[in-house]
């Protein structure tokens, strides 16, 4: 059963398309969620073990870090052991960029007016086209160019722009056009503003994030304030949730920011009531289980897990499945918006998730056949 209401279009912005190894970027590809390791790159196993669970939570690229040397070169070892595109993040020293480049780095993020000289911003360049790189300048509020600073006296949307736009003439200038541009700042407002500016003045994918913006809970609540505002206006092409967390929350939280959006879709999204005395059940237990015990299904689908009949049935008509709280320990289960069968309070979470696998797998089969009709109608 589709969710998709005729008022919950959002039109995006139209943007250059650019890759990130196989994920496209901008244009009509899917916005795509972004998280960044923080082991140490030299720990290969701990930072590709870090990576392998972004990609279980659904990342679609990585940012690691290259300080030095030996962190640019042991991505080498990391890119062959994940699925995700890496991108290298590299801050002033250009030979980083170089090694990251020739160890399999999908895209830099690197700001070409922050490496030095003409020359060596051509090496860059050059190595970027050998081994097939895309860039992102990362502009941030925190680390803005002296002379903007004295230019404006702070760091402010017009600046934090100007930034973007003077960093992306130099690689125009080496007629290099694979790069996004992020303007990212702490303050919601400040960020929200240059993105916009940003928006009306380029067609250059733009990386959106809320950046430092605090720990799971904090930094949720800025990312969703910030990015949701961004996305509804049809801004954004990538994003990352910054978060004092493991980078796995970051994808979980991105992924809900944009089904909550009914932009992109993936795993079972719960509609859940907060509780109450006329619940029929523990709800919050509930779901707080459910949600580990389905965390494995990437199929999109809709589950409501509603603890009374008050706005349980309600619910229940607009997701595949649903559970309505009812009297004397047995609920009702609903299957595609209809009242179906009643299922006993100690059966129930396992009952739940087996109706749901099924369904999942239905859902999958069907997607799968829509997807291969027009292939077989060409052949």
């Amino acid at each position: 059963m589709s969710s998709y209401r005729p008022y919950q279009h959002i039109e995006r912005r139209k943007s250059r398309q650019i890759h990130v190894g196989r994920v496209p970027v901008g244009g009509d590809a899917p916005i795509s969620v972004q998280t960044m390791t923080n082991t140490l790159t030299t720990d290969v196993d701990a930072t590709v073990a870090q990576i392998r669970r972004a990609e279980a939570a659904g990342v679609d690229i990585v940012r690691v870090s290259c300080p030095d040397e030996a962190s640019a070169k042991a991505l080498k070892d990391i890119v062959r052991q994940v699925d995700v595109p890496i991108v290298a993040d590299i801050h002033f020293h250009y030979r980083r960029a170089i090694e990251a480049a020739q160890s399999g780095a999908a895209c830099l993020r690197i700001n070409p007016g922050n490496i030095g000289s003409a020359e060596r911003v051509r090496e860059v360049v050059q190595a970027a086209r050998d081994h097939g790189c895309s860039m992102r300048i990362g502009v941030n509020a925190g680390s803005l160019e002296k002379h903007l600073l004295e230019k404006y006296g702070e760091p402010n949307p017009e600046a934090l722009v100007e930034s973007a736009l003077e960093h992306a003439k130099i690689l125009q200038d080496h007629d290099f056009h694979e790069f996004k541009i992020s303007v990212k700042a702490s303050d919601v407002f400040l960020a929200v503003a240059a993105y916009t500016q940003l928006a009306e003045v380029c067609d250059h994918p733009l990386h959106i994030g809320i950046t430092e913006a605090g720990g799971r809970r904090t930094g949720t609540v800025k990312s969703a304030i910030g990015l949701g505002n961004l996305l509804w206006a049809g801004i954004g092409d990538t994003l990352r949730v910054s978060l004092s967390a493991e980078p796995e929350e970051e994808v979980h939280v991105g992924w809900e920011l944009l089904k909550s959006l009914g932009i992109r879709h993936r795993g079972v999204k719960i509609i859940s009531c907060p509780s109450c005395a006329r619940q029929g059940f523990n709800v919050i237990q509930t779901v707080q289980t459910l949600e580990e015990r389905l965390a494995h299904i990437e199929t999109p689908l809709t589950l409501s897990i509603i603890g009374c009949v008050v706005n349980g049935p309600g619910e229940a008509l607009m997701t595949d499945i649903g559970v309505t709280g009812g009297g004397a320990g047995r609920h009702m289960v609903y299957a595609a918006g209809k009242s179906d069968h009643t299922i006993m309070a100690n059966e129930m979470i396992e009952h739940i998730v087996e109706l749901v696998e099924k369904r999942a797998t239905l859902i999958q089969a069907e997607l799968d056949a829509a997807r291969a009709a027009p292939k077989q109608a060409a052949e």
